[in-house]
């Protein structure tokens, strides 16, 4: 597409892309593990980890601006490291965390909606829904880049709108005592709690994808990064606050799973609830239809660049279906046959690599880019200590799930050496 087409997205579609993928499942669906986790600080803890999102979207933005290609992360790395074997197993493990995300976002789609239908069918009405709303935003996604960004405004706006009356008027009963200092979670428990909610931050990058869709990349691309992640993190520090605020944390923890409908409830009835309800669904699609559109890019770059098998590489109408199609099956099978509990703490476990690793890109090509060298030195920083505390967390509580996360990224690995030992084609070649 041509830079300056009437086609292109603009700044509010590419902010509502960068919206859309963070406010997406990850707040609806693990809030409640998180406030377990931080207890009274869960404010801080979304805040921390939206500081390591805000100190990461400027190495984002200055890839983007300097090199914008739809592979986004993948050209990043490339160009900076190359394509050996840590870059093409970080693409592969890019890859693996869209699927992840994408799987963890049908799954809140599915929960939130099986509450509408009677407990009897609840089941049936979690995998129908799972599958319905995967298998729908592939089906938008397949008309054109237009139709993703003119739907991710009117998606994001309704669920904003809906979450800013929850914090409007969650805020007038707040019980501010709940968040004291007194009863915040130890240091590396808070820490963990913001992390393990690190999954709804990670949707900003996405922005990246769109770099040579979008008009005036210069102008908007840093203000669409910039503007998504800074409106995301206001809006989840009131959330948290409001949410820990009308519900003490074992309510929260009770409430897991929708622990944001129910913490509606005390201030908004019955009403607030179904709104929160409608909200999860509208954040779970819109999370889904712009992760579906940087994971088709992403897979069609990984594969022309032969990391992936070469039939994702092939366009279809002049854009890349392939990546989409199999993006949309794999989620498929991931959502509807595995337990994605422990999943959110794979896919920050992922993120927080792959963002450490584009801070070191951005910290290599510092020069070249235009960057203030320290700030990306120090998101590496960031990324990694949050990633050592939420695995020091998970090995405290939750033991087992350290194999899970060795196996995400034993596989990204396994991937790529199968086809360097297989001779599979690199840079187009056989």
């Amino acid at each position: 597409m041509a830079k300056g087409s009437d086609d292109g997205i603009g700044f509010w579609s590419a902010a509502a892309i960068g919206i859309g993928g963070m406010v997406g499942g990850g707040i609806f669906a693990v809030l409640g593990l998180s406030v377990e986790l931080a207890q009274g600080g869960a404010p801080v803890a979304f805040m921390l980890a939206g500081i390591v999102a805000l100190v990461t979207s400027y190495a984002y933005v200055k890839l983007s601006v300097a090199m914008p290609e739809q592979g986004g992360t993948v050209s990043f790395l490339d160009n900076a490291f190359g394509s050996g074997l840590l870059t093409g197993s970080a693409n592969i493990l890019l890859w693996l965390s869209y699927v992840i995300m994408l799987s963890l976002y049908a799954y809140a789609f599915g929960s939130y909606g099986a509450q509408l239908f009677p407990p009897m069918w609840d089941g049936i009405a979690r995998h129908g829904l799972i599958s319905f709303v995967i298998i729908a935003m592939t089906g938008l996604n397949l008309m054109s880049v237009k139709s993703v960004g003119n739907a991710e405004e009117l998606i994001v706006g309704v669920k904003i709108a809906i979450l800013l009356v929850f914090v409007g008027f969650g805020m007038m009963s707040v019980d501010a005592a709940r968040m004291a200092p007194s009863q915040w979670a130890p240091p590396i428990s808070l820490i963990a709690g913001g992390m393990i909610i690190f999954v709804a931050y990670e949707g900003f990058e996405l922005i990246a994808n769109t770099a040579q869709d979008v008009r005036d990349p210069k102008r908007n691309l840093p203000r669409a990064f910039y503007f998504s992640v800074g409106f995301v993190i206001l809006l989840y520090v009131a959330v948290a606050a409001v949410t820990i605020g009308n519900l003490a944390p074992a309510e929260v923890t009770a409430a897991r799973d929708y622990a944001l409908a129910a913490a509606a409830k005390p201030f908004l009835g019955q009403a607030g609830y179904g709104a929160i309800t409608l909200a999860a669904l509208l954040s779970t699609m819109s999370a889904i239809n712009a992760t579906l559109y940087g994971a088709a890019r992403l897979s069609y770059v990984i594969a022309t660049d032969g990391e992936l098998p070469k039939f994702l590489g092939r366009k279809i109408w002049n854009r890349p279906v392939s990546g989409l199609l199999i993006t949309c099956g794999v989620t498929l099978l991931t959502a509807n046959f595995f337990n994605l509990q422990s999943i959110s703490t794979m896919g920050s476990t992922g993120f927080l690599l792959i963002f450490a690793a584009v801070n070191a890109a951005a910290f290599h090509l510092s020069a070249r880019i235009g960057a203030v060298k320290w700030l990306p030195g120090l998101g590496v920083a960031l990324c990694l200590g949050a990633l050592a505390a939420l695995l020091w967390q998970t090995g405290e509580k939750h033991p087992e799930q350290l194999w899970v996360l060795a196996l995400l990224v034993g596989l990204a690995f396994l991937i790529e050496i199968a086809y360097r030992v297989f001779g599979i084609r690199k840079n187009g070649k056989a």
